[in-house]
């Protein structure tokens, strides 16, 4: 024992070599020893505190994480002993501490020993709560509440039969005058049993009345300098908000009241303000009918973003330190954010505008800067109710741009920056005559911008560096259009402050504005493209000299940037101009590649450079491919990074801040899920870069398609407990390069291509079937869509199909039952306008999903054919379910281009599911809705050219219904002409491919008074194929009585080319030429036919005849 007693107390060693060391000998020990060790430590009272502290910490670690390997293998006596000496030990132990470790122990072992159907296999210790908590020693009330507390389903389904024991415990202990922790206690437990019964409504509403008691010890405990129970009460507007509501009003009040006390912690009075800003978020309409009290919790949030330190370093600094996330100032910023986002503009704004036009009027600069920031942190949440006033916004930020202030100054720009891009391109649109003025105009004294070099200004580098990412803001989202007026001034500005800053770093090492003025004139390279030709010139020669010289560790950041910009000019300017420095710069980069094996990990150049690569390789496409060796092998590396993960029970987190880049989700049941994210931004830039070479390099890239391939398909199912552990952006570029690789390995032949795409095409499948994020999700889809068009019929087995066909389902039957969700939420006593924008979100992400399940319907059915027709059926009641008349328009659009699909691609069989689709089909070309009208139309024409005798019918049905929606008065307004133009191909195709269903002679000369489509680019090519063959045919009607038709028909091909809707690698247009040379032949025809074309149109004949 004395041994292990040692090994223990170097488990705690500062020096790390003995403590490796214990921890390996430690994991030697067997499991069952662990236990009778670790226990007999734990009781023994002549051992060290620290070491019996030890022991309880490791055997509550043991039984959390190894149970199952070790406790059913012990003997029954051993079993029973273990549980009485733990209960012996809280009975028996003096010192609190290690009480309350034993007590963790006890709730752990009994969590385990909850079977499957909730039955508890250690009834003593029910046994042992009840008596503790009517004991008289407040040391064991305290265990009791402690291990229930610690586990609150520790009744298992004896909990509804101890209802009210349980209750009348909790309330019990609340009351107890004389013992504040016991009433702390308590109330923890209470929140912990809310928590974990969150979904229980009925129970929620029984226990309804413990509140006022739970808001009693969140007031008295904060005053002990304790913030546990008011931790507990954030996470009940957390997971159980609907639990607050009774008493929402008290709620409210009591955190108002702890926000603002000055006495308390900034800790304690950020938590309190938490509580109002996540019920801002999870129960935002419940707290929008307590609009009084939001409005005073306002002033508070403003309050302490005027806690500010004067700092006389300030505006000097060189280096950008990360804001302190524990400061007033940042809590009252994210918290008016996210309140905003929360509650909407309607709401906040009108409460908040009072407040910050008297603050910006305030002699002391920290109001006038708060409520600049305020403006920049509600842009997001009250987007449309300031997009209305936001003239007269902009127009009161700019003049704290002159603020003498460096501070104000500096949150001027931050307001313009950050409203540059809420509001873009609205912004731009608006002002950049205002923005670009001040920016730009010298005159105006200490402007902060970092554009202007005025003496003033040098005092101030981290404000110029501030206005400088104000103007990149700006210029990432302006049209080209409006940037061009100002192109020549804005780039003379920012030349003459490079050139001055350059000086300044060699002379000073300064390089902070530096690095925001290098990006600004990347940005408004990649703005003006082809426009910054003239001034390429002007810059490249310093830009290079930058990479070639800034090799410090301390100027990382500034050649990673010019790194970029370099790039992006390049980009800008197009190869021509580029070429005679793309060698140059590629030399560069590529000595920074070869010492890249040196690069830290962390360097920031990689990520810059990463993305430089990939520009180079769309400037010199196909050249870039002799580079590929040297760039790969950085590019996998990174790729291939993988993030720590952690699995940890609440006592363990304590020990790790989220500061060193960990992320948790807490999985309930005192677990936390550990993701520490450094590294994954870059990671995800370096997937989307290898997207880019397959894409643009295709055959090119075919060396490394495999080892990229077995890199990415591991990438798609990186979710562990519905917490991904790569970001989204990694799982889109690995769905996207799927379909780029099989390209690429095609001229390896199909036995290549075969086995690649059985190694992708299971993962695929199954991350459709578990992607939690619906915006990958549809990107996975439409990958694998492009997939099974790529590989066509045979690429999936049976197992493939029925593993698809079972998810299909499932989503299909998750989209009705979203629906059903959204339609008793609007029934909910909380509905209310800003409900239903929501709700309506949900079912346009929803609907979006729907258009892939179509997507990957088609791309079965365009590649198996009639034979994939029984797998279809068991999808096909949830189908005909979409089309039903009383679903939603964009239902019923889905669910009739799935079956336009199986007309189209399955026929004649598709005619056996006629009874399903057809009626609903002719009835939907009258719809009140155009894109149902046009994916019933189309249906007809599919009906007409695949879908075989059995139609003809239908046909003949659909063509005066067809003819009526083209004749409507509206049929050609923006909304209604591309179903119309839908409407017009399905006659003609029925007039080409069924002229036995429709009195062709009648028909035709309105047809042609129709055309031509300008809209619907695909059924454009259809009407001309089928004009081509009447004329080539001579058809009388089409021609007129001696021709009199072709002027008409000239004017109908003119106007066909001057839209694109021929293109001039469409077969069609050689036989549209054709026509028209044969009219040329003579001469007094064609100068009748070209003399009522307009210029345009002349135009267009002539490209035609040039190209076809």
């Amino acid at each position: 024992m004395q041994q292990f007693y040692l090994l223990l107390g170097n488990l705690m060693s500062p020096d790390n070599n003995v403590r490796k060391q214990s921890e390996e000998t430690y994991d030697t020990i067997p499991g069952q020893n662990k236990i009778t060790f670790l226990l007999q430590a734990v009781r023994d009272a002549s051992a060290a505190e620290e070491v019996k502290q030890m022991a309880a910490v490791l055997l509550r670690r043991l039984l959390s994480s190894s149970f199952e390997e070790i406790y059913p293998g012990l003997t029954m006596e051993m079993q029973t002993a273990i549980k009485t000496e733990l209960l012996t030990s809280i009975q028996q132990e003096t010192s609190p501490n290690i009480r309350k470790k034993v007590c963790d122990i006890a709730a752990e072992l009994a969590r385990n020993l909850i079977d499957d159907d909730g039955n508890n296999q250690w009834p003593e210790v029910l046994k042992f709560l009840f008596d503790s908590v009517n004991s008289d020693s407040v040391g064991l009330r305290e265990a009791a509440l402690h291990i229930f507390w610690n586990f609150p389903g520790i009744f298992g389904n004896q909990q509804q039969h101890y209802m009210e024991v349980i209750k009348r415990m909790l309330v019990q202990c609340m009351q107890d005058q004389a013992n504040p922790q016991i009433r702390t206690l308590a109330a923890r437990a209470a929140a912990s049993f809310v928590l974990s019964n969150e979904s229980n409504t009925a129970l929620l509403k029984h226990f309804a009345d413990l509140l006022p008691g739970i808001l009693q010890a969140v007031n008295e405990s904060c005053y002990q300098g304790d913030d546990s129970v008011l931790k507990s009460l954030v996470e009940i507007a957390d997971t159980a908000p609907k639990y607050l509501r009774p008493n929402l009003e008290a709620t409210l009040q009591l955190c108002l009241k702890l926000c603002a006390d000055t006495n308390l912690t900034n800790m304690q009075r950020q938590l309190a303000l938490e509580v109002i800003v996540t019920l801002s978020e999870t129960a935002a309409a419940m707290l929008r009918k307590h609009t009084a009290i939001v409005a005073q919790s306002v002033p508070q949030m403003l309050t302490m973003m005027v806690d500010l330190e004067d700092d006389d370093e300030w505006a000097m600094a060189d280096e950008l330190e990360d804001d302190d996330f524990d400061s007033n100032a940042v809590a009252g910023e994210s918290a008016l954010d996210r309140i905003a986002c929360g509650l909407g503009g309607k709401i906040i704004l009108p409460m908040i505008k009072q407040h910050i036009m008297q603050m910006l009027q305030n002699p002391d600069w920290k109001y006038r800067h708060a409520g600049l920031m305020a403006l920049s942190a509600i842009g997001e949440g009250c987007h449309q109710q300031m997009e209305a006033i936001l003239q007269e916004i902009v127009s009161f930020v700019l003049l704290f741009c002159s603020d003498p202030h460096p501070r104000v100054r500096y949150a001027a720009c931050n307001a313009i920056g950050q409203m540059a891009t809420d509001f873009a391109p609205t912004f731009q649109k608006k002002f950049h005559d205002k923005v670009t003025k001040y920016l730009l105009h010298p005159v105006t004294l200490q402007v902060i911008s970092a554009l202007l070099q005025t003496m003033e200004d040098q005092s101030n580098p981290r404000v110029q560096a501030h206005a400088a990412a104000a103007l990149i803001n700006f210029t990432e989202d302006c049209p080209k259009t409006l940037l061009i007026p100002y192109l020549d001034s804005l780039v003379q500005h920012l030349h003459v402050i490079m050139v001055a800053k350059l000086q300044e770093l060699i002379q000073k090492g300064t390089k902070l504005v530096l690095e925001q003025v290098v990006t600004s004139i990347a940005s408004v390279a990649d703005t003006a493209e082809e426009k910054f030709v003239p001034y390429y010139d002007l810059f490249m020669p310093s830009l290079k000299h930058i990479v070639e010289n800034a090799v410090q560790k301390e100027l990382r950041l500034l050649r990673g940037k010019t790194i970029e910009c370099i790039s992006l000019i390049g980009l800008a300017v197009g190869k021509e101009k580029f070429m005679p420095d793309a060698s140059a710069v590629m030399q560069l980069l590529l000595k920074t590649q070869t010492d890249f094996n040196d690069l830290e990990d962390d360097d920031p150049q990689i990520s810059y450079m990463i993305s430089a690569w990939a520009r180079m390789c769309k400037i010199l496409g196909k050249e870039f491919q002799q580079y590929l060796p040297v760039v790969m092998g950085p590019l996998m590396k990174t790729a291939s990074i993988k993030p720590e993960v952690a699995l940890l029970d609440t006592q363990d987190m304590e020990n790790i801040s989220e500061d060193d880049g960990w992320e948790f989700v807490n999985l309930g049941d005192q677990q936390s899920f550990g993701i520490k994210t450094a590294g994954l931004e870059e990671k995800a830039t370096a997937c989307q870069m290898l997207v880019c070479y397959a894409k643009e390099l295709k055959e090119g890239f075919v060396e490394y398609t495999e080892q990229v391939v077995k890199l990415m398909v591991p990438l798609l199912k990186t979710v562990v407990f519905g917490i991904s552990l790569t970001v989204s952006r990694v799982r889109v570029a690995a769905a996207e390069s799927m379909p780029l690789l099989l390209e690429c390995a095609r001229v390896r032949g199909p036995e290549y291509l075969t086995q690649m795409w059985h190694f992708m095409c299971d993962a695929l499948i199954k991350a459709i079937g578990t992607e939690p994020d619906s915006d990958v999700l549809s990107e996975i889809m439409h990958a694998f869509a492009k997939c099974i068009e790529l590989m066509g019929d045979g690429c999936l087995n049976n197992e493939h199909f029925e593993e698809l066909g079972g998810i299909l389902k499932g989503k299909l039957e998750e989209h009705f039952k979203n629906q059903e969700l959204r339609q008793a939420k609007r029934q909910d006593e909380d509905y209310d306008e800003q409900v239903e924008e929501t709700l309506q979100d949900e079912d346009e992400n929803d609907v979006y999903i729907l258009t892939k399940v179509s997507d990957i319907l088609h791309s079965v059915f365009s590649s198996y054919k009639e034979k994939v027709l029984p797998w279809f059926e068991q999808l096909l009641q949830l189908i005909v379910q979409l089309i039903c008349p009383n679903r939603p328009w964009a239902d019923r659009q889905w669910g009739l281009c799935i079956f336009d699909d199986v007309v189209e691609h399955c026929s004649p069989s598709s005619f056996k599911y006629a009874e399903y689709f057809l009626r609903p089909m002719l009835q939907s070309l009258c719809d009140s809705s155009p894109e149902v009208r046009q994916a019933a139309a189309y249906g007809v024409g599919v009906m007409a050219q695949y879908g075989g005798e059995n139609y003809r019918p239908f046909c003949t049905e659909a063509i005066p219904l067809l003819v009526g929606v083209i004749q409507a008065a509206d049929s050609r307004s923006k909304e209604n002409v591309n179903a119309t133009e839908n409407c017009i191909s399905a006659v003609g195709k029925v007039m080409r491919f069924r002229p036995e269903c429709v009195n062709v002679n009648e028909v035709l000369p309105h047809w042609l008074s129709w055309l031509p489509l300008n809209e619907d680019k695909e059924e454009a090519v259809h009407t001309f194929d089928f004009l081509c063959d009447l004329i080539e045919s001579n058809n009388p009607i089409v021609l007129g009585p001696d021709n009199s038709n072709l002027p008409k028909i000239f004017l109908i091909i003119a106007d066909g080319v001057a839209n694109e809707s021929i293109k001039s690698d469409d077969a069609c247009s050689k036989r549209l030429a054709n026509v028209i040379r044969q009219v040329q032949v003579s001469a007094g025809l064609w100068t009748q036919c070209v003399s009522t074309l307009n210029e345009t149109q002349q135009k267009a004949i002539q490209d035609l005849l040039n190209t076809a």
